[in-house]
């Protein structure tokens, strides 16, 4: 083979980000809808300006030695990146002035700005600013060299182009005002006539009532902009120390971490852009224009005035049949293996399993891996009550998920002071799996009961994310998520080898090899060969090439991928069988499933790991065969119904186009709407069979 066809990870990220702003962009969707996509797309970008352009900014500064070692230049890089982003933001801008805003209007939703208003909504916007904004604004004038105040993280400012009254041909003045939407709405409902619902953003409130905060100066005019610092901890890759005290000191770090982007109004004249620069000491490539306002994942919090119309039609979770309420869903899951599809069904189910676990005199002992956790979590207040109640418990909790540490310290300190055993990171690998054990005597003998998942235990995200999990006392797969725990518990090496589940840093890779292989065999002999592979990320180098091995050989690989994928499809002599596309809809897939041929014996597998590197090489993750043939038959369908989506399904090609996939147009399927009434059928059905 010749160069590996690889698109780079971060382009392909930015791509899948363009997937989300589609999404605003698409009249078909709810207008309340589309705002809330913008706020996705504005909270993604920002979080990847604070972690991967950080990270790149970082290469640019290492010896040539190390940049030989990388696949990429990360100057050119971030040039392409900036490239892309500018693209971007001037199309948010469009969608957001020249399509939402109209639309807005003819619902009678006004945002208005300071010249629009009324005299009754100017006296309001005054007594607004008096009442509530004054003790935060901070207005500070800037002196070059010897005035420049610390700008915040993600924090909103005004920069203030000013004159001297007495002076008035003088020479410009600049000066900084808060914008403190981290305190205050950043949507205030103005006072309204008829059926009108005016509002004005904080910003412009602001605006109106800065000539207060200065009033020895004629205001020339005021932008807006926003600092966004480096969010990383950087401690992935310690070896020694103790990790806790190391993610409380890093915690105290991130919001004062050096400049990864400055954003500010594309209007904004160039000698006032030129001053902040030189105030600030920020970089060209620091430098990154966008529309009036900024942090615009504050829309998540946009009124939507009663206008339910405007919004998707509610899809309310539904019962499990077997373990939603039951009173003992040990009953159930002994009877047979269990399936949970949330959001489509409730996270109940597994909430229930918690708390009748904590309260059940026959469970003894209960094991949990918790990775990102609710602020509020009724399954860990439930493991706190097994404890009071006399039962054995632990909790493996992984300090080192992003944006999440505080909140998983907190919960670990917590649970520690309750009585459960806390087990925390060890360094140099994070835990991923997604994964439970209860020990419960029945009859005088222990049974084992194992919970293991696509997605996190985590009560809010459940109600957004799109993830499976399984329900099982089958003694092949309990028995080694016990030794697995066993592993997380004791920090040894594992002695005896896992068979039926995939461990990262043990057995994931090789495994998958294995059955990537088999598949390459099959074809070689003129067999039926084929995978099918949902993920939500595809960024490893030697198993894309895998991939492509097993294209040429003639194995045909369906991938469905929400996010990262460095793989190119369609490409002649390496990945002509490949087909790959990307569902973005109202929730977010999140699930891994991995489907092999094998020969005409399908092997089927659930999975916490994406298949990049850090998930195959540095994770503990799980992937776990689905054994039950009815549980296989109902990840079958709703896969299919995937495969056949042809309304928010998006061709993934080589030119990054994300292009709709509009076949079969006579009968549209969108395949998230499909699964909800797809399980809404099964559940009525249940119902019925139930009626005396």
């Amino acid at each position: 083979m010749n160069t590996l066809p690889y698109t780079n990870r971060d382009v392909s990220w930015l791509s899948f980000n363009y997937r989300v702003l589609q999404e605003a962009k698409d009249p078909a969707v709810p207008l309340l809808e589309r705002l809330k996509f913008l706020a996705i797309y504005s909270s993604n970008l920002d979080e990847f300006f604070r972690i991967r352009v950080a990270g790149i900014r970082k290469l640019k500064k290492v010896g040539k030695k190390t940049k030989a070692q990388l696949d990429f230049d990360p100057t050119v890089l971030l040039k392409d990146v900036h490239q892309i982003v500018n693209q971007q933001q001037e199309e948010f801008s469009e969608i957001f002035e020249k399509q939402i805003v109209p639309e807005l209007r003819r619902h009678h939703v006004f945002i208005l700005r300071r010249l629009e208003l009324s005299a009754p909504q100017q006296q309001f916007v005054e007594n607004y600013f008096e009442d509530n904004l004054l003790p935060f604004v901070m207005p500070v004038l800037l002196v070059k060299h010897r005035i420049n105040p610390f700008l915040a993280n993600a924090h909103l400012y005004l920069a203030v182009h000013l004159r001297q009254k007495k002076r008035p041909l003088s020479e410009s003045e600049y000066a900084l005002v808060k914008i403190p939407s981290d305190q205050l709405p950043r949507f205030v409902q103005l006072p309204s006539t008829g059926n009108r619902h005016d509002l004005i953003m904080l910003d412009d409130i602001v605006r109106h009532s800065v000539t207060r905060l200065f009033p020895g100066y004629d205001i020339q005019d005021a932008y807006s902009i926003k600092l966004t610092r480096d969010g990383d901890l950087h401690i992935d890759d310690e070896y020694s120390g103790d990790l806790v005290e190391k993610i409380k000191s890093s915690l105290q770090k991130r919001q004062v971490g050096p400049a990864s982007r400055f954003v500010y109004d594309r209007e904004m004249p160039d000698h006032l852009l030129r001053y902040l620069q030189d105030t600030f000491d920020l970089r060209k490539n620091d430098m990154l224009p966008e529309g009036r306002y900024h942090n615009n994942f504050d829309f998540f919090k946009f009124p939507d005035f009663g206008l339910t119309h405007l919004k998707y039609k509610s899809l309310p979770p539904l019962q499990h049949p077997e373990l939603h309420d039951a009173e003992n869903p040990f009953k159930a899951i002994h009877q047979k293996d269990q399936l949970l599809h949330v959001p489509y069904q409730s996270f109940q189910a597994v909430i229930n399993l918690f708390e009748r676990a904590a309260v059940d005199p026959a469970v003894t002992h209960i094991k949990v891996i918790q990775y990102r956790v609710a602020k509020h979590s009724r399954i860990l207040q439930a493991l706190m009550e097994a404890v009071q109640r006399g039962k054995q418990v632990s909790a493996f909790v992984e300090i080192k998920a992003r944006f999440d540490e505080a909140t998983n310290l907190e919960w670990g300190e917590r649970l520690e002071k309750a009585g459960v055993r806390v087990h925390y990171s060890f360094p140099g690998v994070k835990v991923h799996s997604k994964l439970a054990l209860f020990r419960r005597l029945e009859g005088g003998i222990p049974n084992l009961y194992a919970y293991l998942g696509t997605g996190n235990f985590h009560e809010e995200t459940a109600k957004v994310y799109s993830d499976f999990a399984i329900f099982t006392t089958d003694q092949r797969i309990t028995s080694e998520v016990n030794n697995l725990f066993g592993f997380l518990e004791n920090v040894k090496p594992n002695t005896k080898p896992f068979e039926h589940l995939m461990v990262g840093k043990f057995n994931l890779r090789s495994k998958l090899y294995e059955l990537i292989d088999h598949e390459i065999s099959t074809a070689k002999k003129g067999e039926v060969a084929r995978m099918t592979l949902k993920f939500n990320s595809l960024e490893d180098k030697e198993i894309i090439l895998k991939l492509y091995e097993a294209s040429t050989a003639g194995v045909t690989i369906q991938l469905i991928v929400r996010g990262i994928c460095c793989l190119v499809p369609g490409i002649p002599g390496f990945s002509d069988n490949i087909t790959v596309f990307s569902i973005v809809d109202r929730f977010l897939e999140h699930a891994r499933v991995f489907i092999f041929h094998h020969s005409g014996e399908e092997l089927m597998y659930l999975s916490s790991a994406d298949w990049m590197e850090r998930n195959l090489s540095f994770r503990i993750e799980t992937t776990f065969p689905v054994y039950d043939n009815a549980i296989r038959q109902e990840i079958r369908t709703l896969i299919d119904l995937q495969l056949n989506d042809n309304v928010k399904a998006r061709i993934i090609d080589k030119e990054n186009r994300n292009e709709y996939r509009r076949s079969g147009l006579d009968i549209p399927v969108r395949a998230q709407l499909e699964t909800y009434f797809h399980f809404k059928r099964n559940i009525e059905g249940v119902f019925d069979q139930k009626k005396p």
